[in-house]
């Protein structure tokens, strides 16, 4: 009896620990979050567009030998800076040597004619003063001398002619600048005129980009644009040079050329972001937010409102009409004055508590 008194409270103790374990826990609150929101409003749409562009050389030659043969050696590599009268590329001159020296044995040999056809008319003046020979003789003897002048005229201008042949065995840079490309390799021969090396000269740059059909009449030569090195971010200004009167076969677009300030110097190929300032006008009164502040739901977008009176948050289905640069256009589904979720829209849930960041609002209104 007193063993089983003993053992009661030992009991009573693990009966109160089994009924601790099988307590229900309540769960922890939910933390409220701290958003950054903005208050709807109306503003314009800007008809700026933005357009990817590359800077060229205002002037790119393409220089080719002026006579044809075999290439044996090439100085230029892309990328290359050269100066004027530097040498490019080089031809077997072999074959232009030995023309050379066969226009300057046609020299001798006419030099020689006419020295023969001079001393025979300079004897024949003397006879014909001693009344041995008639005046018709004289004159054919004359014509004579004037033929084998003209074949030494003319074997002179053909040596001429073969020596510049022989220097153009040597491609030469005519002008300073920047080789863009290069279109022949040593051993490939090639015909007067082929191109071999492509060279953007040094000086002004232009801007190219392409505009679709839609936007291409509002660009005007002259008209400011704003253009902004995608990689350095330095932005300098130019303007309208040139408009395609045609599309491109391929793109139908129209190339667009812009003008740089002398001073601005940007890399030839870099890809820069220009912007027509004559673009820029206002539209019509939109609601606008910010991409960030969309979440697909569904088919379609929503975005996240704050109720002021409970401080959470509801899914409020909202139509997209449209972009204007990083913001979205809104078709429906806001109204002004509601408080929007501009980011963090992916860790909310329906209901849930939240407080206004300390931070600046942007309100986007006009």
């Amino acid at each position: 009896m007193s063993s089983y008194r003993a053992l009661l409270p030992v009991g009573a103790v693990v009966a109160a620990f089994l009924l601790a374990g099988c307590a229900k826990h309540e769960p922890a609150p939910e933390p409220v979050r701290a958003v950054k929101v903005l208050t709807v409003g109306l503003s314009g749409v800007q008809a700026s567009h933005e357009y990817s562009g590359e800077v060229r050389p205002r002037v790119e030659s393409r220089l080719g030998f002026r006579v044809g043969g075999k290439i044996i050696r090439r100085q230029a590599e892309p990328g290359q800076h050269v100066k004027a009268g530097q040498v490019l590329a080089q031809l077997d001159p072999q074959d232009l040597r030995l023309a050379t020296d066969a226009a300057r044995a046609q020299v001798a040999a006419a030099s020689t004619n006419r020295d023969l056809a001079a001393a025979d008319h300079k004897r024949f003046v003397t006879l014909r003063e001693q009344n041995f020979i008639s005046g018709a003789e004289l004159e054919r003897r004359e014509s004579t001398l004037k033929a084998a002048q003209a074949q030494l005229d003319q074997a002179q201008a053909q040596l001429a002619a073969q020596g510049n042949q022989a220097r153009y065995a040597n491609l030469v840079a005519d002008v300073s600048g920047v080789v863009t490309a290069v279109e022949a390799e040593p051993g490939q021969v090639v015909n007067a005129g082929t191109t071999v090396v492509r060279i953007a000269q040094d000086g002004v740059r232009d801007v190219v980009f392409s505009v679709p059909e839609d936007r291409v009449v509002a660009l005007r030569t002259g008209t400011d644009v704003t253009v902004r090195a995608w990689a350095a971010g330095q932005t300098v200004t130019g303007k309208i040079r040139e408009v395609a009167a045609s599309a491109d076969p391929v793109t139908r677009t129209y190339a667009v050329k812009v003008a740089l300030d002398a001073k601005a110097q940007p890399p030839l190929g870099a890809t820069v972001t220009v912007v027509p300032q004559a673009q820029g006008a206002a539209g019509p009164q939109v609601i606008k937010v910010p991409t960030s502040a969309l979440k697909q739901e569904g088919k379609g977008s929503a975005v996240w409102v704050v109720d002021k009176g409970t401080m959470t948050v509801r899914l409020q289905p909202v139509q997209v009409a449209t972009a204007d640069g990083n913001e979205a256009v809104i078709g429906g589904g806001l109204a002004p004055g509601m408080l929007v979720v501009s980011a963090g829209v992916h860790v909310l849930s329906p209901g849930q508590k939240v407080t206004l960041w300390q931070g600046p609002v942007n309100v986007v209104t006009q």
